[in-house]
């Protein structure tokens, strides 16, 4: 297919569930009429955005038209209409003829429209929009709202209209409507396709996979064929070696046969008590959030190398996972997730206030969640609701939102039952797979007091503002009856700080008091990159790395750092130049397959000196220390030397043979005075708005 030069995205949108071969992009330039708006839009950018050339907030109603020709050599075949995404409410005509009609902001969804548009012959495509101002009984994650949200503060511009590729496609005239593959028995795919076009009951079909094996298969009477692909030498899926396995469907014999080719990847992720196993060997989450923004192009990416470079920059931050923030992220994202190895954590957009109506809302999104991106290995969590967004903050307080939410696992668990489920992500559990909690806090000292006591279970529950000046205590469970062990318990979100220099020196040092605790299973860092006034983001809206003061994140997410038993005075100034020598208790954290050991050595360097530049003559060691997998070593002490004025002392793990295993530093200044609010620095810092991501 040859596109002209400036179709934006011009790249197939689903190589995950590859048609590519007859395929036509319909994305660019189209007629576009609102109230007080009339002229071209860019098609696939939401009418909010910059990149769609109409920059209009808040219009409700928007009429798209263009002319379409489907190619003149796919006569004889099925033609499909397809939209990646539409938000909120879509009706689609052609010659003025409805063909079909959508609700949902975030799914992808389809249209068979064989009998309204004849190949060779030129049609007019018409997709009138409802996309309400007031979104808070619909999901719409966050998307800002007129009234506004609770959490309007952490809300942001919204993405209204057409925001994914919009293509045509030609099938068979029986074709695979779905295609579902599941490898988590690990010797084998099983394949459910559901048949749609002339004959669906009744017809055969045959899937090979790339290895060469193949299952001949017969559709009953609903039009559904199911059937096993055994693998003779499997070779599993896993970050390390993203082994992905491509499936070929086929429909029918001769010209009017369907093929789709579709990928998946043979892993088992599962909870044995609190851990978590990948292909039965324990893993442990260093994730990131991430809530997929573009600054100009709001949720839409503005080309596939900026899409698929984010996962390359969180792989660089040293994460091996990636919670996509309420929002169904794009198959080509995913894709090149399984393809290169990253974990993911996948969510819906969330309502923001309960009704039995917002509810069966933000559950009708769950079937085309799980259809359409079930298959990716990539996946190895689902989320469900956010800090009970949707369910008014009250779980506790409330049998009828409780029940939604468990209602909504239900209804998850149901339509897959290969992955563990979040059912109401940072607090209030009353049926999960995951004990997952949000906690924001300014003081290091009362972090690592809170995290320790949350480890051991002495602590349930912790402060969160719900507002600027709306502060309560969350419980991580829903009620009494939720048992307080033999639950994985993750830390899903976390991160403090008002610049990013204190945004990097949180995340030092509330990472390895998580990585101090066996009990936990993982975490994810808040987060990931600026959007709009929010800037939490390891990097900026452009994606540019911040002042880390020396921080490296690839250091602090490591398989294996070090854990100081040490309480930082601020950031730029963990500690006051020592007049004397001290001693410093080290541990070692370790996830690796082996055990690791060597001995932490020390040196003093100037202020500022990069962090891994070069490795200099130790000044001090101390005696070797073994880590075993998932077990905090014990103790060595390291005699830190006397340093007269500011400077930097870079401690690291280093092996018999000098390689250096885990990198730390210390940074040594005189500290302010303290500030206006009488504080010294680094036990409160004006912030985001905590819990509330």
């Amino acid at each position: 297919m040859t596109l002209p030069p400036e179709t934006p995205r011009p790249e197939y949108p689903r190589p995950d569930r590859d048609r590519s071969a007859r395929w036509l992009n319909l994305n660019g330039a189209w007629d576009f009429a609102a109230d007080g708006f009339a002229g071209p839009i860019t098609v696939p950018f939401a009418w909010e955005s910059r990149a769609s050339g109409v920059r209009r907030p808040w219009l409700e109603h928007g009429a798209y038209r263009r002319t379409v020709t489907a190619p003149a050599e796919w006569a004889g075949s099925r033609v499909v209409l397809s939209f990646g995404a539409v938000h909120h409410h879509a009706v689609v005509r052609i010659d003025g003829t409805a063909v079909g009609e959508h609700t949902g902001g975030y799914e992808s969804f389809e249209f068979d429209v064989t009998d309204a548009l004849a190949p060779g012959v030129p049609a007019v495509l018409e997709v009138e929009v409802h996309a309400p101002a007031d979104k808070r009984a619909i999901a719409h994650g966050k998307q800002r709202s007129i009234p506004r949200d609770d959490y309007d503060g952490v809300s942001f511009t919204p993405t209204s209209g057409i925001w994914q590729t919009v293509w045509l496609e030609a099938r068979g005239r029986t074709y695979a409507e779905s295609v579902v593959l599941r490898g988590d028995s690990l010797t084998g795919i099983d394949v459910t396709v559901r048949l749609a076009g002339d004959v669906p009951a009744g017809a055969a079909v045959t899937a090979t996979a790339d290895t060469g094996e193949t299952v001949s298969l017969t559709a009953d009477a609903d039009g559904i064929a199911k059937g096993r692909i055994e693998i003779r030498d499997p070779r599993l899926w896993s970050p390390a070696h993203p082994h992905l396995y491509r499936v070929e469907v086929r429909t029918g014999e001769g010209d009017t046969a369907d093929l789709v080719a579709a990928t998946t990847g043979l892993r088992h992720f599962e909870t044995r008590g609190e851990e978590l196993h990948l292909n039965g060997e324990r893993i442990y989450l260093r994730g990131v959030l991430d809530q997929g923004y573009w600054p100009d192009t709001g949720l839409t990416a503005p080309d596939a190398a900026a899409l698929l470079r984010d996962l390359e920059l969180a792989r660089g931050l040293g994460y091996n996972l990636v919670r996509k923030h309420l929002k169904f992220e794009e198959p080509l994202w995913l894709h090149e997730a399984d393809r290169s190895g990253m974990l993911v954590w996948a969510e819906p957009a969330c309502p923001s206030r309960f009704s039995p109506e917002a509810a069966a809302a933000f559950e009708a999104q769950l079937p085309a969640m799980v259809e359409r991106d079930g298959n990716h290995p990539s996946i190895v969590i689902w989320g469900l609701y956010n800090e009970e967004w949707g369910l008014d903050w009250d779980i506790p307080g409330s049998p009828a939102r409780a029940e939604a939410a468990v209602h909504a696992y239900e209804a998850l668990r149901a339509l897959d039952a290969t992955r563990p489920i979040v059912e109401n992500s940072g607090w209030s559990h009353v049926r999960t797979d995951l004990l997952d909690w949000h906690y924001y806090e300014p003081s290091i000292a009362g972090w690592k007091d809170a995290v320790a006591r949350l480890a051991s279970g002495e602590q349930e529950d912790f402060p969160v503002r719900l507002g600027p000046d709306f502060i309560v205590d969350k419980s991580l469970y829903g009620h009494e009856d939720f048992p307080r062990a033999g639950v994985p318990i993750v830390n899903s979100e976390y991160g403090e700080g008002f610049t990013s220099l204190e945004r990097a020196w949180h995340l030092r040092w509330e990472t390895q008091e998580l990585r101090r605790h066996d009990r936990f299973a993982g975490y994810v860092y808040t987060e990931f990159a600026d959007v709009e006034h929010e800037a939490a983001g390891l990097l900026d809206a452009d994606r540019r790395p911040k002042d880390w003061g020396g921080a490296v994140p690839a250091d602090v997410n490591a398989d294996t750092v070090l854990v100081l038993d040490l309480v930082p005075l601020a950031a730029g100034a963990d500690i006051e130049p020592p007049a004397a020598p001290f001693a410093l208790d080290v541990h070692v954290s370790h996830h690796g397959p082996g055990a690791a050991s060597g001995t932490v050595q020390a040196a003093w360097v100037p202020a500022g000196t990069p962090v891994g530049t070069a490795v200099p003559q130790p000044q001090t060691a101390t005696d070797p220390v073994k880590a075993e997998p998932f077990r905090l070593s014990p103790a060595v002490t390291l005699t830190v030397p006397a340093r007269p004025g500011p400077g930097r002392l870079l401690v690291w793990l280093a092996d018999d043979e000098g390689r250096t295993l885990a990198r730390a530093y210390l940074d040594a200044a005189e500290t302010e005075p303290p500030n206006r609010r009488g504080a010294r620095p680094g036990e409160f810092q004006d912030a985001p708005v905590p819990g509330l991501a």
